[in-house]
């Protein structure tokens, strides 16, 4: 990671933030800004494949999109191409990664995270919130990990 990157959470977390303001979910806030950020070799049509993931998988409250976004970018990072090449690594990251999540905010799952109904003012600024640390804590885990040159 450059000297840039690192010093970058803070832009990290704000370009995140603004994503997510412009109308993008959970999910893709995170995928855009890092794509954008760390200049990852993704086309915007890929970047669809985040879509599904705002509100705990469709609005199911299941795992957090913040969080499933965040994984989506380390497999970018570290996830395999070939079937004969190990999965270890990038499992062994996004373990790790979901235990620091589960560490800073106290649980995974969208509907404890986040109680208050989907789209009302309180979810929306909860979730923002979320979404933003999730960035910032993700850039850090990148930053700890070594995981770009």
């Amino acid at each position: 990671m450059t000297e840039k990157q690192a010093n970058g959470k803070v832009d990290i977390k704000q370009l995140t933030g603004q994503n997510f303001r412009e109308g993008y979910n959970c999910a893709e806030a995170i995928v855009w800004a890092f794509r954008d950020n760390l200049k990852l070799n993704i086309p915007d049509e890929a970047l669809r494949m985040a879509s599904g993931f705002g509100g705990g998988l469709g609005h199911a409250g299941c795992m957090c999109g913040a969080l499933t976004g965040a994984t989506m970018v380390l497999g970018m990072l570290k996830g395999r191409i070939v079937k004969e090449q190990s999965k270890d690594p990038v499992y062994r990251i996004a373990n790790k990664f979901h235990g620091a999540f589960k560490e800073k905010f106290g649980a995974t799952c969208c509907r404890v995270l986040n109680p208050h109904p989907f789209n009302s003012k309180e979810h929306l600024r909860n979730c923002i919130k979320i979404t933003g640390n999730t960035a910032e804590l993700l850039s850090q885990y990148i930053i700890d990990q070594q995981l770009i040159d």
